[in-house]
């Protein structure tokens, strides 16, 4: 594992130029300029959404302002995958940076899920570790982790802090000496 962290670190910090854009039907105060981030690829939408809030909020009437959910190109945005994820399905033969929209209004229910706080993207997070070490290695390696390693490999996630984050997936990614390799190798297909 040490030998990849080159390849580690490279894919950890792949990132996404973007600009978000208010949605024109949203009623402002005044016109809403553009905000652009370099998002991670590894992380979701929703760890952003503080900033991009902050951002359009100041623009928008408060009564105006309900949950906020994203677009790109009249397809909503599911908060549950990851953002490179979200990149390479919608807009990866797309010039950049990626144009998403921003909606305060109007939540596309029968679309989306809804998701009212970081815990619950948390929970989402933790539970895809837990399915991957399950087939992998019988869920022991997550079962011997305590409640700070858990916690850790979260907040790394959303801090975008590298060596915080690999200090506890790295033992997700060993496999036992006695084994010659993983039982099962465990990947999703996204449509």
């Amino acid at each position: 594992m040490t030998d990849d962290k080159d390849v580690l670190r490279d894919v950890w910090f792949g990132r996404i130029p973007t600009c978000f854009t208010l949605y024109q039907d949203e009623i402002t105060e005044r016109e809403a300029e553009p905000y652009y981030l370099l998002l991670p690829r590894i992380s979701y939408l929703t760890l952003v959404t503080d900033k991009v809030k902050k951002h359009f909020q100041k623009v928008m009437r408060q009564e105006e302002v309900s949950e906020i959910w994203f677009e790109y190109e009249g397809t909503p945005l599911k908060w549950h995958y990851p953002i490179g994820l979200l990149f390479d399905l919608h807009a990866s033969n797309t010039a950049l940076p990626w144009s998403i929209t921003v909606h305060f209004k109007n939540f596309p229910e029968k679309d989306l899920l809804h998701c009212h706080s970081k815990d619950v993207i948390e929970a989402h997070f933790m539970a895809c570790i837990k399915e991957a070490d399950a087939l992998k290695h019988k869920s022991q390696v997550i079962n011997e982790m305590q409640k700070k390693d858990h916690k850790q490999l979260w907040m790394g996630l959303q801090n975008d802090k590298f060596e915080q984050f690999w200090a506890i997936n790295r033992k997700l990614m060993e496999y036992p000496s006695e084994d010659s390799g993983f039982r099962y190798i465990p990947f999703r297909i996204y449509q």
